[in-house]
């Protein structure tokens, strides 16, 4: 069989950027198999493998809840996100509702440090009873993520034909009907690829969940984690292992979506 050179050429390409982005997973398996004293030696591989911090990492904390926690707060929060973004970025670039500043003013109210609303959000939640709940969190997430939903379903809504939405609205349909039964169906990559993304973003979010919820019953997967470090000692290999099942739900979901979400991505870039 002959190699040709372009296809060198490609793998001498990928290879640093595949090197790049699997360094890290390898060495957080490698770290959640060793012990204390491998750790620190600074070794890549361990010396001596133990299964110790798995079973460890789990007892140490409640750390299913976590992520179970975790899981349901960032996919209702994405949903809320969607389900507040999709008509708005309709009414917006269909419309014409806010003009053409409004979707530049989305954007910008995303570029603002998060630190500077940590007090006033504190303080709405504890007067609002949701301080240290889920439907707290999914609030906040599902409202703070709406710029980033705006600007991905933007190209796929810029992409739909207008002559179909023309014809429906002769027959007499409605702007919400028209968005329900003909742009959603023929978007619907494009909506899943941002459902995943904003996700993902509230399930990797730590500031707000650290400042907002202060129980088991209530933390999620980046705030248990932080757990694992205590004031003089850091267990490396339990907080690997604890890393490794938190980020496990994100794969499955991303290798089990992935055609939706590379149709999706690839799919709004193009103009």
């Amino acid at each position: 069989m002959k190699i040709r050179r372009s296809d060198i050429l490609l793998v001498a390409a990928t290879a640093p950027i595949f090197v790049f982005f699997t360094l890290p997973i390898a060495y957080l398996v490698s770290v959640s198999f060793k012990t204390q004293d491998d750790v620190l030696s600074g070794h890549f591989l361990p010396t001596s493998p133990t299964l110790d911090n798995w079973p460890a990492a789990f007892e140490a904390a409640h750390l299913s809840g976590f992520i179970a926690n975790s899981v349901a707060v960032s996919l209702l929060a994405g949903a809320l996100t969607l389900l507040l973004t999709l008509p708005a970025a309709y009414a917006v670039l269909r419309l014409g509702i806010g003009g053409k500043w409004l979707a530049d003013l989305t954007l910008s109210s995303y570029m603002a440090p998060p630190i500077v609303a940590l007090i006033p959000l504190f303080y709405l939640l504890k007067a609002t009873g949701l301080l240290n709940t889920h439907a707290g969190l999914v609030m906040l997430y599902g409202f703070a993520n709406i710029p980033v939903a705006f600007w991905l379903l933007t190209p796929f809504l810029r992409r739909m034909p207008l002559e179909i939405e023309q014809a429906a609205a002769l027959d007499g349909a409605g702007p919400l009907r028209i968005l329900v039964h003909i742009v959603v169906p023929i978007i619907v990559p494009g909506i899943v690829a941002t459902l995943i993304i904003v996700s993902v973003l509230a399930y990797n979010e730590f500031l707000f969940a650290s400042a907002f919820t202060f129980s088991d019953e209530t933390r999620t997967l980046p705030v248990g984690i932080s757990l694992f470090q205590g004031d003089r000692l850091v267990n490396f290999g339990q907080m690997a292992a604890a890393s490794l099942a938190g980020i496990a739900p994100v794969y499955l979901v991303a290798l089990f979506l992935q055609r939706y979400l590379v149709a999706g991505l690839a799919h709004g870039g193009l103009k």
